[in-house]
């Protein structure tokens, strides 16, 4: 892609651990020492900020607000694809104040003219942002997890909205409570994943459609380093410091990657994908096309 990508990333001036609805979180190791992991996730999210600006991205930064330590992690709040806004619905009490605080800086991006169109989601859907529906730009379609966080009623919402074909992936495992931590589309058209995440059933409907050439295996090491939770833009992968298997594999394809020290958000239970919501996307079909109907 030619274009500068856009990211939207949320200061960490509220973040703490305070809480446990994914079996990463570490409230009891964060109490140990409040203020200075505090100033560590500042510190990491000033060097996430520095690589993914030589990685070649325009950045906005908004700040977040007190009580809701979770706006960090702005890939859960919405879905972008041309211009136009999918606002999340969060399935846990803790991050259901978000909403809001997100549904304005989305109504101040609109203004700005960043955004064309902001929407919400049908009654009864719960659905978390980019986080469980990441666009795939080599095959012109969006990857769309449910089973933890989101439901499946969110997988036609997405098509619905969208009208882009979407692929549902069933997720397993708590660890893997959102699909970017299992699941990367590369830029180069691979697909960095943790089978293990995934349902049998899903697993074919992945292999179907994209090649093994095409298709890298995360090991349990690479889940437990936030690796595949990263950041791909071009030739550059920004993401947390990797494993020297997974280094070398990308790097062979012709990868640079960035990593940087996101200790303190794999604290919560996240990584450099979701500290990130990509503001810029496009689909190379018509921006309002006709619904296309997700696959069962």
């Amino acid at each position: 892609m030619n274009a500068q990508a856009h990211i939207l990333l949320v200061a960490p001036t509220h973040y703490t651990v305070s809480y446990a609805i994914n079996p990463w979180m570490q409230p009891e190791r964060w109490l140990q020492d409040t203020a200075g992991f505090g100033a560590q996730a500042r510190r990491s999210f000033n060097a996430l900020s520095e690589a993914l600006r030589a990685a070649g991205c325009r950045l906005t930064v908004i700040d977040g607000e007190p009580g809701l330590p979770d706006m960090v992690f702005p890939a859960n709040a919405g879905i972008v694809l041309d211009g136009r806004l999918l606002l999340a619905r969060f399935r846990h009490a803790e991050r259901q104040g978000e909403e809001a605080p997100f549904a304005r800086a989305f109504a101040a991006l609109r203004v700005a003219g960043v955004l064309s169109e902001v929407a919400t989601l049908p009654d009864g859907v719960f659905q978390e942002g980019a986080g469980d529906c990441l666009w795939d730009a080599t095959r012109g379609l969006f990857w769309v997890g449910w089973g933890q966080r989101s439901n499946q009623a969110s997988v036609k919402a997405v098509a619905d909205y969208f009208g882009q074909p979407v692929v549902p992936l069933a997720l397993i495992t708590e660890r893997s409570y959102h699909l970017d931590v299992c699941f990367c589309p590369l830029a180069g058209g691979e697909i960095l994943y943790y089978p293990p995440a995934l349902s049998v059933d899903s697993l074919a409907r992945l292999r179907e459609r994209v090649p093994a050439e095409q298709l890298i295996e995360a090991t349990e090491d690479d889940l437990a380093h936030f690796s595949v939770n990263a950041v791909s833009v071009g030739r550059q992968v920004v993401m947390s410091r990797t494993t020297d298997r997974l280094r070398s594999v990308l790097t062979e394809r012709g990868y640079q990657v960035r990593e940087v020290d996101l200790s303190p958000f794999m604290m919560s239970g996240g990584g450099a994908f979701c500290m990130t919501l990509r503001l810029d996307r496009h689909s190379a079909a018509a921006r309002h096309a006709d619904p296309v109907v997700a696959v069962a």
